[in-house]
């Protein structure tokens, strides 16, 4: 049974900081490409970061650039999602999917195999 499991999302104070965890089980990891989407209310789902298969290329959303950072253990089977100098333009439900192979930049949701459940990210004063 494939699972995509987000987690560390929360309230968080402009200027704050979380990491989110997503753990997955019943894939080889090591074959899937992971990325970190966000919906919040009122907008599309869009790609925030995605991490390669051995960690070899990051993509990151122009807006986060410089804010977050993302990386995974393979022996984990976790890719965690780190993100700083958070805002209020942050505030979303935050998913992470997967997709078998390399991409090359932040592909489109669609393409993606398994997704989470979504972790809620406040941020607010």
């Amino acid at each position: 049974q494939v699972q995509l499991v987000e987690s560390g999302g929360g309230p968080v104070l402009p200027g704050g900081s979380l990491r989110l965890s997503c753990e997955a089980s019943g894939f080889n990891f090591d074959d899937y490409t992971i990325g970190w989407f966000r919906l919040a209310p009122g907008k599309e789902r869009e790609g925030v970061s995605c991490i390669s298969i051995s960690a070899g290329y990051t993509y990151y959303l122009d807006s986060v650039k410089g804010r977050f950072t993302i990386s995974r253990d393979n022996a984990k089977n976790t890719v965690y999602l780190q993100m700083n100098s958070l805002k209020p333009e942050d505030t979303a439900v935050y998913y992470c999917a997967a997709v078998r192979g390399v991409v090359s930049g932040l592909i489109p949701s669609n393409e993606y195999d398994y997704w989470g459940q979504g972790t809620q990210v406040t941020v607010s004063s």
